[in-house]
C-alpha cells in the first residue's frame, strides 16, 4: 500500500462511523483496532476530507455547560458559528485583478524554430491557445544570453523585477552578406 493511500474496505468503514456520529479520533481507534493499521487523528481527518466529509457540528454535553437562569437550552438549534469547511471564504471566491503584463518596444520578426540561427533571439510569442504555433522573436542576440537586449531586460533584467524596466529600443535589420 502506498502512502497516503486507503483500501477502499477502511475508506468504507470511516463512512461508516462517521455516519454514526463518531468523533474522528474514535474513528481511528476504531478504524486501528478492527484493520490492525495505526492511523493517526490526522489521517482520518485528511481523508474524511478528501472523501468529502464534512465534521459534523458538535455540541458541548449539557453536563459541563453552565446553566445561568433564563439561559436557551444547549440542546436548541443554533446557527453555525463557523463557516463550512469545505466551502473557501468569501475572499477567495473574488475574481483577481488582470495581471499588467510588461513588454518592449520592439517589432519581433516571428519566425519558426527551424528557421532560428545561432544568433537569434529566442524569446517566444504565442502558444497561448491550443494549436496556436510558437514563434521567436528573432532579433540578434546579446553575447552571452539566450536573448536580445530589450528581452534580456524584460526576463531577468538589473534590480528586482519591480525595478526592471525595458526602455523603448529601436533594432535596425542588416542583411547577411
Amino acid at each position: 500500500m502506498e502512502p497516503g493511500s486507503w483500501p477502499s474496505e477502511h475508506s468504507d468503514a470511516l463512512r461508516d462511523y462517521f455516519l454514526k456520529g463518531m468523533s474522528y479520533a474514535e474513528i481511528g481507534r476504531e478504524i486501528n483496532a478492527r484493520f490492525g493499521t495505526v492511523y493517526t487523528r490526522s489521517a482520518v481527518v485528511g481523508r474524511a476530507k478528501r472523501l468529502g466529509l464534512a465534521a459534523p457540528a458538535r455540541m458541548k454535553s449539557p453536563s459541563i455547560v453552565p446553566r445561568l437562569p433564563g439561559a436557551i437550552s444547549p440542546l436548541a438549534p443554533r446557527a453555525p458559528v463557523l463557516p463550512n469547511p469545505s466551502q473557501p471564504p468569501e475572499s477567495v471566491l473574488k475574481p483577481a485583478r488582470p495581471v499588467k503584463l510588461r513588454c518592449v518596444g520592439i517589432k519581433p520578426r516571428l519566425i519558426s524554430l527551424i528557421e532560428l540561427a545561432p544568433g537569434d533571439c529566442r524569446y517566444p510569442y504565442g502558444g497561448d491557445k491550443d494549436g496556436e504555433e510558437i514563434a521567436f522573436c528573432g532579433h540578434p542576440r546579446q553575447p552571452g544570453t539566450s536573448y536580445c537586449t530589450p528581452h534580456f531586460h524584460l526576463t531577468r533584467g538589473p534590480g528586482s523585477a519591480s525595478t526592471r524596466c525595458a526602455g523603448p529600443l529601436v533594432l535596425r535589420l542588416v542583411s547577411a552578406a
